[in-house]
């Protein structure tokens, strides 16, 4: 096979596995140092597709999103990488968690922010109603975690009988600075939101 035809395999490769989702250095090496190689050629290939590459070396991390659309919708692509609807309690968290992670990045300690359910429940808590039943409540938020693990902002580590989510830096692509600069009025906004009954996933 020449170089051309393994740079052509190497480029579909690469496109394909973006468009399933995120492309991780840290556990995907030689997709990686292909896509450092390529990433002209897959940004010239997706732009035909309404898309653009989001690519973060210092991170780690690469993924596909859709490009801002115009004023004029009816002149507007499809989009080709859909948009999820968060619940409220899930979106709660993840602004809980790049805060979280704002505030380890500024410590300046180890680069990997890595939480206990405990841990991550004692994020939310507090903006939660008032529940006596301490399981039920641990198993909501489980399930939120899970739903974030999915999403690829949270891996999840097994220690022993319990489970440990790691936070993905990527997360900061997605939960911006300028977001982050309004976090307080979000969380205000949130919490009444939340007293006005609207917690359950």
């Amino acid at each position: 096979m020449s170089e051309t035809e393994i740079a052509s395999a190497d480029l579909s490769t690469l496109i394909i596995t973006l468009l399933k989702g995120v492309i991780y250095q840290d556990s995907e090496a030689k997709l990686w140092r292909d896509l450092l190689e390529l990433q002209v050629r897959v940004r010239d290939y997706i732009v035909t597709l309404g898309l653009e590459l989001v690519l973060d070396e210092a991170e780690g991390y690469a993924f596909l999103k859709s490009k801002t659309v115009t004023d004029d919708e009816a002149a507007a692509p499809k989009r080709l990488i859909s948009r999820r609807q968060l619940s409220f309690p899930v979106s709660l968290m993840l602004a809980l968690l790049r805060k979280k992670l704002a505030e380890f990045d500024a410590s300046g300690g180890d680069t990997r922010l890595v939480l206990s359910l405990d841990d991550a429940s004692e994020l939310i808590r507090v903006f939660l109603p008032d529940n006596n039943n301490q399981a039920k409540l641990l198993d909501q938020i489980e399930t939120h975690l899970n739903k974030i693990a999915d999403l690829g902002f949270l891996r999840k580590i097994k220690s022993g009988n319990h489970t440990l989510y790691e936070v993905r830096r990527i997360l900061k692509a997605f939960v911006d600075a300028q977001w982050l600069a309004e976090f307080d009025d979000q969380l205000a906004a949130y919490q009444m939101q939340l007293a006005g009954g609207t917690s359950n996933d």
